[in-house]
Order: C-alpha cells, then sequence, then structure tokens
C-alpha cells in the first residue's frame, strides 16, 4: 500500500503545481529604430528578459487557471543610450480582458510612458523584491505588473485591484527615494503632468473613486451582459460613463480620465451606435462631447441609424 501511496502524492503534487499559472500573459517587443545597435542579440536577450521577468512570477496569492492570465504587451523604444549598458526609453503598456460569452477582447488600459531610464546586462538577471529597491528595470516591470493587476481586478470587482495598487506604491516610493544606483528617473515623483507617478495617484484618489468604480459597471455589468441583454447592458454602461464624468469634473484634465476615453471611444460609439432609444443616445452624445471633446466625431455617428 505505501508502494502505491508515495507516487500518487507525487502526482497529485505535480497536478496541483500544474493547475497553478502565473498572473500574467505579457508580450514585450523593444524597438530600436532610434538608435543604432550593433549586438542585436543582446536587445533579444533583454526582450526575452522582460517578458520572462513579468510572466515566470507569481505576482498575487490567487490561483489562475492558463486561460485566465491577464494578457498585455509592453511595447519599448530605445531612445538613447548614453553608456553601455544605459538605456533610455519610452514605453506603451496595453492590456486586454475577454468579454463574458465572446471571443472579443476588450482593451482596459493604454498607457504611454515617456521616460524609462534602466540599466541592463545579459549576464545580470533581473532580480526582484517587494520591500526593497533592486534595479530601475525591476521597479519599472513589477511596478505595472500591479498596475495592469489591479485594473483588471477592477474590472472584474468594485475596487478589486486596491491591493495591487498598494503594493504599486510601495514600488514607486522605493524607486524614487533610492540612491543606489545612477538610474535617475524622475517619473517616480510629480515631476511631470502625465507620468506613471500620476496614474497611480488617479487610481488611489478617493475623489476619484466614480472613475474606478465606473470602470466594473463598464466592464462587468456592462460589456460582460452585452450579448444576453444589449438595454440593460447599455444602461449600466451608460451609467458608468456618468461616474467617469463625475470623475473628471473634480479633476478636470485628470490622467486616467483622459487615458479612459483614448482607449474607450471608439467601443464606446459601437456600443450605442445600434442602440433603439433615441433619448439615451442623445444623451450620451451631449455628455461624452462635454467631457471628451477631443473625441467628439466618435460621438457624433452615435446619432446614425443602426
Amino acid at each position: 500500500m505505501r508502494k502505491i501511496l508515495i507516487p500518487l502524492l507525487c502526482l497529485l503534487l505535480v497536478l496541483a503545481r500544474s493547475g497553478q499559472a502565473q498572473e500574467l500573459l505579457a508580450e514585450v517587443e523593444v524597438s530600436t529604430q532610434n538608435v543604432t545597435v550593433s549586438d542585436r542579440q543582446l536587445i533579444q536577450q533583454m526582450k526575452n528578459d522582460m517578458q520572462s521577468f513579468l510572466n515566470s512570477r507569481s505576482w498575487t496569492n490567487q490561483t489562475y487557471r492558463p486561460e485566465e492570465r491577464i494578457r498585455c504587451r509592453i511595447f519599448v523604444g530605445i531612445t538613447a543610450i548614453p553608456q553601455s549598458g544605459t538605456y533610455e526609453a519610452t514605453a506603451r503598456i496595453v492590456t486586454s480582458r475577454p468579454v463574458y460569452g465572446t471571443g472579443y477582447e476588450t482593451s482596459l488600459l493604454s498607457f504611454a510612458d515617456k521616460r524609462w531610464v534602466f540599466n541592463y546586462s545579459p549576464q545580470n538577471p533581473i532580480d526582484y523584491s517587494e520591500n526593497t529597491f533592486v534595479s530601475n528595470l525591476s521597479s519599472l516591470l513589477s511596478f505595472y505588473a500591479y498596475i495592469i493587476i489591479g485594473m483588471d481586478q477592477d474590472s472584474f470587482a468594485k475596487l478589486g485591484g486596491s491591493p495591487y495598487y498598494d503594493r504599486a506604491r510601495n514600488i514607486l516610493t522605493n524607486a524614487s527615494s533610492q540612491t543606489l544606483t545612477s538610474e535617475v528617473d524622475p517619473a517616480w515623483k510629480d515631476s511631470e503632468s502625465r507620468n506613471r507617478y500620476w496614474l497611480l495617484n488617479n487610481l488611489q484618489d478617493p475623489q476619484l473613486e466614480a472613475l474606478r468604480t465606473g470602470i466594473y459597471a463598464y466592464y462587468r455589468q456592462g460589456l460582460d451582459i452585452f450579448v444576453q441583454k444589449p438595454d440593460e447592458a447599455r444602461t449600466n454602461v451608460f451609467a458608468a460613463l456618468q461616474g467617469v464624468q463625475q470623475a473628471a469634473i473634480r479633476r478636470p484634465g485628470t490622467l486616467l480620465a483622459r487615458a479612459f476615453f483614448d482607449t474607450k471611444s471608439s467601443e464606446i460609439s459601437d456600443i450605442f451606435r445600434t442602440a433603439q432609444d433615441q433619448q439615451q443616445k442623445q444623451q450620451v452624445v451631449t455628455m461624452l462631447t462635454e467631457v471628451d471633446p477631443t473625441n467628439s466625431a466618435k460621438y457624433q455617428t452615435i446619432m446614425r441609424q443602426p
């Protein structure tokens, strides 16, 4: 009996481990269009190391099935190499989630970070410590890992992302005060109006909470039921947009509201263009044109006959 139980226990342990998956399914692209790089293999290794850092680590204590992993992409454009092993870059962080009952992937965030400064050597692995600064590249990647997970959680549960924004805050605090390396990165502080400091600040600002609860209503109570209950879904999306509007009024020009509309304006237009309720359509167009005049031309298409 003992000879049977031992292999059985080993098998169960293997199955338990295989049933657990990391949270992120990240794709990293590194562009060198603006610089001259002779060692292409180094850039490929940089990309692989960034991708592995994001995908091979468990960022939460939750269990994610392989099909539940959060799809995200990070596009890194190197703009300068001041010295060997030191890089300046821009980055765009894009994340999405599936819509329940469909094959449609909807965008959660598309954010441009214009200041990445980091050291990289293929001989040194990208390490991570939650409570101490290791390197700026580690801090950048782990910071956005928690932002991505937080926004995904916000879309499935009201204010569900809060614990992950707290962890991102810890990374930001450590990175902004570090003196271990020469990686001076001003975007960890409030030096600019639209940087990662303000992205996190917006996500944790109590006066912008209506925007976050609006995100939950938009995705979970709107898009996720759209196929089964389109009229109810539109009503919930409209209520969600009112929450975003409230936040935008409290904080005119707020980064998070701007990022939301830049990401969702076309999708919002598609949601309401096929509606039969003309009064609702007019209310949506009026509200969105006021709060997001940049995309007013898209919103005007809502009034066209489906």
